[in-house]
């Protein structure tokens, strides 16, 4: 088993209006643009540590 982190893909299922601006910039930071488009990121605490703070607009999973 190796200890190179994995791969999780990022989904947002919710729209980010009239959310705060903190929550927007988060998933432009994610590199998430528009409603329904997915991104794929290597899974670090940086990346987990967003991912909780939008955990409402996006739907994540792990990529194979």
């Amino acid at each position: 088993m190796s200890d190179t982190p994995g791969k999780i893909r990022i989904k947002q299922v919710r729209s980010g209006i009239g959310r705060l601006s903190t929550h927007r910039r988060t998933l432009r930071a994610l590199g998430i643009r528009r409603h329904q488009q997915s991104v794929v990121h290597t899974d670090t605490s940086a990346i987990r540590g967003m991912i909780r703070q939008v955990r409402h607009l996006v739907e994540v999973t792990e990529v194979t």
